[in-house]
């Protein structure tokens, strides 16, 4: 990435309802769950801050009053009546994210502060045959996820369905607001939009060189803690 341009906004999906962390999520919010004392949504914002993020913008749904008084007006805040999913819930805070593309992040999945700079290899590897750009983590450097893959990463950066190597959406996708111009106004998936530009052979991958935390239930939640504990 130039260094004059600036580093991409971040949309923070903070909306969703936490169900498979019942019973913790009965009372806060999944995104203020605190892994070995730090909320998630803490974690995630400093892996975008370490590498130069400065603007953020937060969906919020469940518990929103929660989340807006964490942050106590420090970052923007797209509230939602009805869930509008990953992709709506991007789609409707677009006014809202000022650069192109953006860097959209889930709130429940990170990697150890300082360990790398995965956001910065996203950014050299946007544009020209680049429409998506996803944060990839190879199963072995993976907490908490039980399926066995979701995609494959060829030698060339490139994302396919079944050649190259085995890896999991890392919960990082660096896009163009252009995609959004014929997505539905209530609610759909970003996976809509990945699909579509794995078709079209636009969908590139980075590699995370780090350990990967999922926490999407107590007992990976337990598996984050003890190895995150000093």
């Amino acid at each position: 990435m130039n260094d004059t341009i600036r580093f991409p906004d971040v949309m923070l999906l903070a909306a969703g309802l936490g169900t498979r962390l019942r019973p913790i999520t009965e009372a806060i919010p999944k995104p203020l769950v605190p892994v070995a004392g730090v909320p998630l949504i803490e974690r995630i914002v400093s892996n975008a801050r370490a590498e130069g993020a400065k603007r953020f913008v937060a969906n919020v749904h469940y518990r929103a009053d929660q989340i807006l008084a964490h942050f106590g007006g420090l970052i923007k805040v797209s509230r939602e009546d009805d869930l509008l999913g990953t992709g709506g819930g991007v789609k409707r805070a677009l006014p809202m994210l000022h650069s192109d593309p953006i860097l959209v992040m889930n709130t429940d999945a990170f990697w150890p502060a300082g360990s790398d700079t995965p956001l910065t290899r996203m950014l050299a590897r946007y544009g020209e045959d680049a429409e998506i750009v996803l944060l990839c983590v190879h199963p072995r450097n993976a907490t908490g996820f039980a399926r066995s893959h979701d995609f494959c990463l060829d030698p060339q950066g490139r994302i396919t369905r079944d050649y190259g190597a085995p890896v999991i959406y890392g919960g990082v996708a660096l896009l163009g607001k252009k995609l959004f111009e014929d997505t539905p106004d209530g609610a759909f998936s970003l996976n809509e939009l990945f699909e579509a530009a794995l078709e079209r052979e636009t969908l590139m991958g980075v590699a995370l060189n780090a350990p990967w935390f999922h926490v999407g239930d107590p007992q990976a939640l337990a598996d984050a803690e003890s190895q995150l504990a000093p």
